[in-house]
Order: C-alpha cells, then sequence, then structure tokens
C-alpha cells in the first residue's frame, strides 16, 4: 500500500512562508535564495511520484486493453486506487483522507495519465469536483455522512450539463420544486463522469426559474434514491474505460438538508469549482503526452532506415525536440497554476492557460506520435493510438477550448483595464 496519507500536508511546508515577511523592510542586503524551479519536488513529492509511477506501471498497466474493451474501469483498479489513499487525496485525515496538497493531487493524476487516463480522469473528478465541494462546502454532518466514504467506497459525480447547456453550462432544465421540507427534483442530466460507478452525486438544479441562474442550487443526492436512473455508458471515442452516462430525475425527492452549500449558490461553486478541475484536465494531458513520448522515444531508437536509426535524422529528432518542448512548458504552466490555487492566489487565468495549452499540444504530440511510429502506429497493438484518442477530451470538457480562450481574453482586458 502507498502510504499517501503519511505525507500529509508536510510537502507543502517547504513552498510557503509567512507573507508578513515580504511586508516587513528588510534591513540584511545579504544575497537572498534564489526562487525555486517551478518544477522543483520535495523529496516527499519525489517518492510519491515514484511510488505511484511503479503503482500505474505494474498494476494498472497489463488492464488497460481489457478495461478499454469493456468500457469499464476494473473493480480491483477501483479498490486499489481507495486503499491507496487516492481517492481522499487532499480530504483531511479525520475524514479517512489522505490530508495532501492540491499540487500532490495533480502529480498524481499526472502519473496516472502516463499509463491510462480514463483512470486519472475518474481519479480527477471525484477528487476536485466531488470531494472539495464537500470540504469547503459541507455542514459537519454531511462530511461525516459521505467525506468518508468518498474516500473509502464509492465514488462520486458532479452532475451539471445537460443536453440544452453545454458551454451555456446555467442554462438548466433541471428544477428542484419545494415541497414541505423537502425539494423534488426532476431533469436530466449529460456526460456524467464516474456516474456509472457512483454513490452520490452532486446535482446542480434550479429551485427557482423566476432566479434565472440565482436560483441554482446544489444538492446532494444518493444513488439508490427513488426516481433517479443511470443510462447506459456512451460508447466515447477517448477515455473508454472512465464511465460517462446521462443520468435522469425522475421526482426524486430528496430532504431539504441535502443541500450542499447556500440556496441559490450552486451557480457560483459549479464556476469556481471548475476553474480547480480544469488544473487537473492539464495534468491529465501533459501526463498522457509524457507516456506517448516514453513509448515512442525508445522506439525511434531502435527502428532502421538507410542504415541507421530514424532519429538520427533531423526530419524526426526536430520534431521530437520541438514537441518535448511544447510539453515542457505545458508542465511548467500546470504546475504554476496549482502553486498558485494551493497558495491561495489568483489562479483562473493561469489554469485556463494551462488547460488550453496542454490540450492543444497533447493532440499534436499524440498525433506525431503515430507518424513516428509509421505503420504500427496506426495498430492498437501499441498504445499511440489510445493516447491520441484519449488527448482529444481535453479540448471538450470542463470547458471546451474556445472558453478558455475566453476566459483568458476577459481577464487580459479587465488587468489592462485597471
Amino acid at each position: 500500500m502507498f502510504p499517501l496519507r503519511r505525507i500529509g500536508n508536510k510537502v507543502l511546508e517547504q513552498w510557503r512562508a509567512p507573507a508578513a515577511v515580504a511586508m516587513m523592510p528588510q534591513k540584511n542586503y545579504s544575497t537572498p535564495a534564489p526562487p525555486r524551479p517551478l518544477t522543483m519536488l520535495t523529496d516527499d513529492e519525489l517518492a510519491m511520484k515514484e511510488t505511484i509511477r511503479k503503482l500505474a506501471t505494474e498494476q494498472i498497466g497489463p488492464l488497460v486493453k481489457k478495461m478499454e474493451e469493456e468500457h469499464k474501469i476494473d473493480d480491483n483498479i477501483r479498490q486499489l486506487l481507495f486503499d491507496n489513499g487516492l481517492m481522499g487525496i487532499e480530504t483531511p485525515e479525520e475524514y479517512s483522507g489522505s490530508g495532501c496538497g492540491f499540487l500532490t493531487m495533480m502529480l498524481v493524476v499526472e502519473e496516472l495519465s502516463r499509463v491510462d487516463p480514463a483512470v486519472a480522469a475518474y481519479v480527477d473528478i471525484h477528487n476536485t469536483l466531488v470531494n472539495s465541494l464537500f470540504m469547503k462546502l459541507g455542514t459537519e454532518e454531511q462530511k461525516k455522512k459521505y467525506l468518508t466514504k468518498l474516500c473509502t467506497e464509492y465514488a462520486g459525480s458532479f452532475c451539471l450539463t445537460e443536453p440544452t447547456s453545454g458551454s451555456d453550462a446555467f442554462a438548466l432544465k433541471t428544477v428542484a420544486k419545494k415541497d414541505g421540507n423537502h425539494y423534488i427534483i426532476n431533469g436530466s442530466k449529460m456526460w456524467i463522469s464516474n456516474s456509472d460507478v457512483a454513490g452520490v452525486f452532486l446535482v446542480m438544479a434550479n429551485a427557482d426559474p423566476s432566479k434565472g441562474y440565482k436560483g441554482i442550487t446544489c444538492f446532494i443526492v444518493e444513488r439508490e434514491t427513488p426516481g433517479l436512473s443511470v443510462a447506459k455508458p456512451e460508447d466515447k471515442l477517448g477515455i473508454r474505460a472512465s464511465g460517462t452516462c446521462m443520468v435522469h430525475f425522475d421526482n426524486v425527492r430528496v430532504p431539504e438538508e441535502n443541500i450542499l452549500g447556500e440556496y441559490g449558490h450552486g451557480y457560483k461553486y459549479a464556476a469556481g469549482f471548475l476553474n480547480e478541475g480544469r488544473i487537473g484536465i492539464a495534468a491529465q494531458m501533459i501526463g498522457l503526452s509524457q507516456g506517448c513520448m516514453d513509448a515512442t522515444i525508445p522506439y525511434t531508437l531502435e527502428r532502421k532506415q538507410f542504415g541507421k536509426n530514424i532519429y538520427s535524422f533531423q526530419g524526426i529528432s526536430y520534431q521530437i525536440a520541438h514537441l518535448q518542448t511544447q510539453l515542457e512548458a505545458a508542465r511548467l504552466l500546470t504546475y504554476n497554476a496549482a502553486r498558485l490555487k494551493e497558495n491561495g492566489l489568483p489562479f483562473v487565468k493561469e489554469a485556463a492557460m494551462a488547460k488550453y495549452f496542454a490540450s492543444e499540444i497533447a493532440q499534436t504530440l499524440t498525433s506525431k506520435c503515430i507518424d513516428f511510429m509509421g505503420g504500427v502506429g496506426f495498430t492498437r497493438d501499441f498504445p499511440q493510438e489510445k493516447f491520441f484518442r484519449d488527448a482529444k477530451i481535453g479540448t471538450i470538457y470542463e470547458g471546451t477550448s474556445n472558453m478558455q480562450l475566453q476566459t483568458i481574453a476577459k481577464l487580459i482586458e479587465k488587468e489592462y483595464k485597471q
């Protein structure tokens, strides 16, 4: 078992300095210590990365093809993730979580993605969109009731998108009508990750349509609640083992105490937590890109044409150098956004930049890797084609590339108008 819970918040201490120090006049004019590189990790973080890489390679790797064909994460793999503390990375230890920081979670997602981005998506969405909402918005009773199980027993799903509301995320048709001290939910959600196995759903529903998006409220709905039904998993292009289904609510009755956070603040929560989730998608994209390079470069060094390995041709090696440079730039953007978020600093623009750039380079890089492999890259006997298919979702979910550009552009405009 990987002792992730033992690391806890220790990994953060070396990166945080008291804010007051920067505000005080400095009388010591000695040369200050140089800032650490963004990719420089603590000993604990490095040990964690190596352990997750080994776990993913040795235990998840042999089942990737099977899970891909079955459109389902193997039950033993899901249990493995719970047993190793990966389903409660940021969750405090008092709720059976690992008590680690946000950057640690991103490193886990990156390493899992090098082997199977579908498993990484399962872990990422559960941690960033479900556990985080409970941790930051839940009452103590809600945390005790759900967080421990989310860390040890079952996954959770975040239900926002609907058939008629994608990028226009708050044009919801799902409603929650007050009935005494209960609410009755009716509507349908689409493209809901982890819904095939989720034990609890966080459902964004409009409790007062007359107020527009300001009526949107977040409700906790357990899987066995009468009226809740989950359709069969979508037959997707990529991350096929990650269950993505429609979820229907037909007169689903939930008690008023199942409101998570404040009434009418669901739109704020969705927007805020999706910003965090976008850093996770960036980590997923850099992980799968690195995994694809790891599987491709050794081949170019061994494959011989015209009497020498194909890497020695500038047409190959220069393209690889260009792609690796872009991948490293994407990693820097991602780590920077993660560190900003972890330290309570503004990160929305940086998160959008990281997701946009990492997703776009992942598409280009995986496509080029297939080119480098030649004919064998076009077969399912090699992992490049799967990485290529898995990369496409990065430009779509948790905000399309165009939506990221819109966010970045608006924030740049705001900066220059101040």
